[in-house]
């Protein structure tokens, strides 16, 4: 009502929008939005300053990751969205449905989502929660301004309208990422023959979070090869559970098919164990996965932490004792 108001009278509305992702060098896709909506009103739009904070007529905040710290100079009038915040902020269909201001972060490349949701129910995956059942999402031309564009699907070759939409990226000749990873359960013949007319921005992305997607796995990539998807050195996302056995059969099987592994750390309660976090080290550090085996690295590694921690307890301990020395 108060924006209402300051309209009606002439005044020009200031509006700042706040990442919460302070880590994160990827675009905010949301408050491109909100940052294109409002300037399509005449609005004032500029990134959030602390110094400025009780200036503004409304400020948008939207964060992706929940481990992201919260900004202690934020107002409580803030309005807040994102995974990181919750599961059930959602923009406004008006909001959501509009091409984002690219201009914001200074991008050569659109981004967006064909697709919405998921019909797989992974446990460790928050999608069907957040947003439902898969389903048509946009047509390209709603956010696609440049020849490079940035997929963030999370399911798009289970969807007929998404199958439609990168037939229809092969005949515009744009360069594409699906950056969320590709189903490889999904793929066989005419998919992969549909992907091979497809300009690769980056590796062609899969998962293989389980065992029982490595046949798959093994399968779609000879599919993808066959048909020219290129650059033919895969990328596949590796769920690491406290099971680090599970997870070494299945990177070193990736490593064996020629595909690129990342390892994603998962805990249900979010708390990560040593193992976890060294054996995910291990993976994406390439300089050490390609010259070093897991057995040799983890021994090392834990010879390397028990050092530090003796060194650390003598230096502790010679501070004490010199402490008491002084006192005498």
């Amino acid at each position: 009502m108060y924006i209402i108001w300051l309209k009606k009278k002439g005044f020009s509305v200031k509006i700042a929008l706040h990442n919460g992702d302070k880590l994160s060098t990827f675009p905010n896709l949301a408050l491109m939005k909100l940052s294109s909506y409002h300037k399509g009103k005449g609005d004032e739009v500029e990134w959030f300053s602390p110094f400025k904070r009780y200036c503004y007529d409304k400020i948008y905040s939207s964060k992706v990751f929940s481990f992201s710290p919260p900004d202690l100079y934020l107002p409580d009038k803030t309005e807040k969205g994102g995974y990181g915040y919750g599961l059930f902020n959602e923009l406004s269909l008006n909001v959501e449905h509009i091409c984002p201001d690219y201009s914001l972060y200074n991008i050569d490349y659109s981004m967006g989502f064909l697709t919405r949701g998921c019909f797989r129910n992974c446990v460790w995956c928050i999608v069907p929660k957040k947003e439902g059942n898969l389903r048509e999402n946009a047509e390209l031309e709603e956010f696609v301004v440049h020849k490079k564009v940035v997929f963030m699907d999370n399911n798009v070759l289970g969807c007929e309208h998404g199958l439609k939409q990168i037939e229809k990226i092969g005949k515009l000749g744009l360069q594409v990422d699906f950056n969320q990873g590709l189903d490889a359960r999904l793929i066989d013949k005419n998919v992969a023959k549909l992907l091979g007319k497809v300009s690769w921005l980056k590796p062609a992305r899969l998962s293989c979070d389980t065992k029982d997607q490595m046949l798959w796995v093994a399968k779609a990539v000879s599919l993808l090869r066959f048909y020219n998807v290129s650059p033919k050195i895969y990328f596949c996302y590796v769920l690491v559970t406290d099971d680090i056995n599970d997870a070494l059969e299945r990177v070193e099987f990736l490593r064996y098919i020629k595909v690129d592994p990342f390892a994603q750390p998962f805990s249900k309660d979010g708390k990560l164990s040593r193992e976890q976090k060294d054996f995910s080290r291990w993976v994406n550090h390439k300089a050490i996965f390609t010259s070093t085996s897991w057995k040799e690295y983890g021994k090392d590694f834990l010879a390397k932490r028990k050092s530090r921690i003796l060194k650390g307890f003598w230096s502790d301990k010679n501070k004490f004792l010199q402490i008491g020395d002084s006192d005498d």
